[in-house]
């Protein structure tokens, strides 16, 4: 599936937001990239709503296309818009690996799971953007308990909280889905009502 695999620090730089999460190079510029980085931008409201939007992108590492169907999944939903987007990008098995603080990033996590570590529910899983339910249990593979990544996952467990709706098995790094998360167990920077006032105009 299509990725960016570009260079994140000059999109947290651009976007004006850590994307990664401790980007020691963009705490040292934080500023937009390129010659003119440092130039003043008139902020209309048009290149806040956009940028948000990026953000959201970049920060949960979906493309354009896929962002579209998971907004559009997200308003047919009863509640707010906003809130529901934001429920499906954080269900995303990627992220729930990198939530439970077994990865050191989302795109750590994406790894991950594209290599076939985990299994939902006894099932093997290896697509990233699966989207975990209610009482799933996501495990990692026998075959993968003895691997580096697993065994670094071990070692730097506890580093980052867990989100409520989640929990974590310390020992076999069981991660046990007790509720789909609602917006104030989201820990996140993102303003998604711009997100919804954008694609609202369209």
């Amino acid at each position: 599936m299509a990725r960016y695999t570009g260079p994140i620090t000059k999109k947290s730089r651009r976007l004006k937001m850590d994307l990664v999460g401790g980007d020691k190079n963009f705490e040292l510029r934080p500023f937009p990239p390129g010659q003119h980085g440092r130039r003043r931008i008139q902020e209309k409201e048009y290149l806040t709503q956009l940028q948000e939007k990026q953000r959201a992108r970049f920060t949960y590492g979906v493309m354009e296309k896929q962002f579209v169907r998971y907004y559009k999944e997200a308003a047919k939903r009863p509640g707010k818009t906003g809130e529901n987007l934001l429920q499906i990008l954080e269900t995303r098995l990627d992220n729930v690996v990198y939530r439970a603080g077994l990865a050191r990033t989302r795109r750590h996590a994406r790894q991950l799971v594209t290599h076939g570590h985990f299994e939902v529910n006894g099932v093997r899983v290896d697509v990233p953007s699966y989207r975990v339910e209610q009482y799933d249990i996501i495990t990692v593979r026998k075959q993968s308990a003895e691997s580096f990544p697993i065994e670094l996952a071990r070692q730097t467990f506890g580093e980052r909280p867990v989100p409520a709706w989640m929990q974590v098995v310390e020992g076999s790094l069981q991660i046990l889905i007790h509720q789909l998360p609602v917006r104030a167990q989201i820990d996140s920077q993102l303003t998604e009502q711009l997100i919804v006032e954008l694609y609202s105009k369209n």
